[in-house]
């Protein structure tokens, strides 16, 4: 567990360099939510995913032994909590800039969907076609020329562009055409509860497209054609949903952000801890939820488990948004910035669009065939851990530079 507490310790001690805590009764921060003190949220965001996904390899799962959890076994479920960071701190910026920018809807749909987020998107798809096809992949040509439309994915962690770019659409024809700013944000809610409710009948692979359980045979679902397996077509699994909540909660933060700055710096430290104990209470719940129902239902041969996924989606939905609240409460009296985290902040976007090739590139340091290796010590996984963090930020600023001559190519 060495490798578990190390890294804990850095996690740590990067939350704690450069933090600043709001001292003395009545004192807070009327920056927690700042650019440069969001930037760096993102970044510590943008760390916590990278780890989330190296927590999720199967060799580090498996080395438990000796009575402990696999190495990293924090972040193995982690992953949705980081993202909503991302999702939170886009809403917020929305709302923000639509209040404080004149004619900010002007352009919109080419600066924030096209340029910041589509381009990045394709020139992804590209990369990993290349990558896919050089590494010797199946990518047959259907799935190919559906992966570089976008239509399906090559990278089937770049989901998260996906959501966004449908949740900025979105928010731009119903803010520039809807006059009733209630009516705008629960036109918004209905968005995101609605990619939920997608998803639950979705599911996780195309359980449609054939016999009814036929995925419960052994080997089915891993040799059924492409298009049927997991992480492929668009919503297939509860991660595209289980956070954009938060999206819709900084919306609401940024719309009401003095009022609700104000409501909490009375009775701070007992709103705070009512946060926390509500927090708890619902991350209880979902688990609970997702223990009795769950989310892969599908696989005890009972059909696709619609309702199992709506019960265990309508309990993330508050455990998501009270871990944001809580985040903005506790941001309130103490938020750190440091040179990682606004690093990190600046590549974060990158470094989630290429961690899957660092990921798999370096996966022949943790497994002998299919596998899992472990060497004295489990030397080995602290190595793949250094190496993909490391080859991650360098692929990221390579990405951004080549995104840039895009942009430049296009003169975007």
């Amino acid at each position: 567990m060495y490798i578990s507490y190390v890294t804990y310790a850095l996690v740590v001690a990067l939350l704690l360099w450069g933090g600043k805590l709001a001292r003395g009764k009545g004192n807070f921060h009327e920056d927690s939510t700042s650019l440069e003190v969001t930037k760096s949220l993102r970044g510590f965001a943008a760390l916590g995913v990278i780890l989330h996904h190296i927590s999720q390899e199967q060799a580090f799962q498996m080395s438990a032994g000796q009575g402990h959890h696999g190495e990293l076994s924090i972040f193995v479920n982690a992953g949705f909590f980081f993202v909503a960071v991302f999702f939170f701190c886009s809403g917020f910026g929305l709302i923000k800039s639509l209040d404080t920018k004149e004619n900010y809807l002007e352009g919109f749909l080419k600066k924030r969907v096209f340029k910041a987020i589509l381009i990045p998107f394709y020139v992804n798809a590209v990369l990993f076609a290349i990558f896919g096809i050089a590494g010797g992949y199946d990518l047959p040509p259907l799935r190919l020329i559906a992966g570089l439309l976008g239509l399906t994915l090559l990278n089937y962690y770049a989901w998260y562009p996906v959501v966004l770019t449908l949740l900025y659409i979105a928010f731009y024809f119903i803010f520039k055409n809807v006059k009733n700013r209630k009516l705008c944000f629960t036109l918004m809610f209905l968005v995101i509860f609605l990619q939920g409710v997608f998803f639950c009948f979705n599911g996780h692979f195309a359980w449609w497209a054939g016999e009814p359980n036929w995925w419960v045979v052994p080997g089915a679902v891993q040799n059924a054609v492409w298009w049927k397996q997991p992480g492929v077509i668009w919503f297939f699994g509860e991660w595209w949903v289980n956070s954009s909540i938060a999206f819709f909660i900084g919306m609401v933060f940024a719309a009401n952000e003095e009022k609700i700055r104000g409501w909490f710096k009375k009775l701070y430290l007992l709103k705070l801890l009512c946060c926390i104990v509500l927090l708890v209470a619902f991350h209880i719940l979902s688990g609970f939820l997702q223990g009795k129902f769950a989310y892969w239902s599908e696989w005890a041969g009972n059909g696709p488990g619609i309702l199992n996924k709506f019960i265990c989606y309508l309990g993330q939905l508050p455990q998501v948004t009270m871990f944001v609240i809580t985040l903005f409460a506790v941001m309130l009296v103490y938020h750190a910035e440091n040179p990682v985290s606004r690093f990190f902040g600046g590549i974060s976007y990158e470094t989630y669009m290429m961690n899957l090739v660092a990921i798999t590139v370096f996966r022949f340091l943790i497994y002998n065939g299919r596998s899992p290796l472990y060497k004295a010590g489990n030397y080995n996984l602290v190595l793949y851990e250094v190496c993909v963090i490391a080859s991650t930020i360098a692929l990221a600023l390579l990405f951004k530079l080549l995104n840039k001559l895009v942009y430049k190519l296009f003169k975007l």
